[in-house]
């Protein structure tokens, strides 16, 4: 079984606005309201792909009901922690520039917290843990390491799709999957990418510290994908941009998704690029037909 985890889960309330005036009453074009987070965006997109996963974390409220109910109406398993303080709110304002309004998150306690570390140590060699996104500041700062800590005791494979210190903390354990983007590359490793060589480099160096697998994510210019049988460069579909939330989360569902069917890396990388730029050319996240539609686009070389 593949599980998500999302420590702060959202609803994303996507609203445009045709002329965005600061100070001024401005009325919205349209709005919708979508459950967000990482890890549920993964989930998302895994079921699009026909493959199976239970979303786990924390939710709470009438916000974290929205969430259950959108999850339960697409048929996709979720066992979340129900917390006392209400999920968060995300804003996402969509005019002449994409403008993002995101909440802290809720109060977690400490038995809640801990109720997840619970739920997760049942888990075999036999499953994956995909671990995406930020965490309320309520959590211990190493909350991420303790819970890789109780995965790896199981054996089990995971994923990790966070930033800074969490992900530099996380090399060492060999995750399956990691996947920065350029500027989180930057952040991670204290220098600019400004060249095709130190992105080559510190690429590599995520292998060294002890990554399986790496993507390195470039908006419209692509990826590159960084294995111990070689380094891939990925070129995406051409498509007009209407979405730049959720393509990497969906990047990483394509790619997971279909490298625990083959645990062939180049066809997860394809399929994870073909994921991630559905997502992009989409107003939702990618539907099924989007991803298969893209898939023989996308251009996977090795460098």
């Amino acid at each position: 079984m593949i599980y998500t985890i999302t420590l702060n889960p959202s609803i994303d309330y996507v609203v445009h606005v045709k002329q965005m005036e600061l100070g001024k009453l401005n009325k919205m074009s349209s709005d919708l309201k979508l459950p967000g987070g990482k890890g549920i965006n993964v989930s998302r997109i895994l079921q699009e792909l026909n493959v199976n996963s239970t979303a786990l974390g924390f939710l709470g409220g009438f916000t974290g009901d929205f969430i259950s109910n959108w999850l339960q109406k697409d048929n996709i398993f979720s066992d979340f922690i129900r917390i006392h303080d209400d999920t968060r709110i995300n804003i996402k304002l969509k005019s002449e520039l994409e403008t993002e309004i995101n909440g802290q998150g809720p109060v977690i306690s400490s038995v809640e917290a801990d109720a997840l570390l619970k739920q997760i140590a049942n888990i075999s060699s036999e499953d994956s843990v995909i671990l995406s996104g930020s965490k309320p500041p309520s959590l211990p700062d190493n909350y991420y390491h303790i819970l890789i800590d109780v995965i790896t005791k199981s054996n089990a494979s995971f994923i990790i799709d966070t930033t800074g210190g969490d992900l530099k903390a996380a090399l060492p354990y060999n995750p399956l999957l990691v996947k920065p983007n350029l500027e989180e590359l930057e952040e991670l490793f204290g220098t600019k990418m400004n060249t095709k060589e130190k992105i080559l480099q510190y690429g590599e160096n995520l292998l060294e510290l002890g990554a399986q697998h790496a993507i390195v994510s470039m908006a419209g210019e692509g990826a590159f994908m960084f294995t111990k049988e070689g380094t891939y460069r990925g070129i995406s579909p051409k498509g007009v941009l209407k979405n730049s939330v959720g393509a990497g989360d969906s990047m990483i569902a394509g790619f997971v998704g279909e490298y625990i069917k083959t645990k062939d890396a180049r066809r997860a990388f394809k399929m994870g690029i073909a994921s991630g730029s559905a997502t992009a050319f989409s107003d939702d996240l990618a539907t099924r037909n989007d991803i298969l539609a893209l898939v023989d686009q996308a251009e996977v070389s090795l460098v």
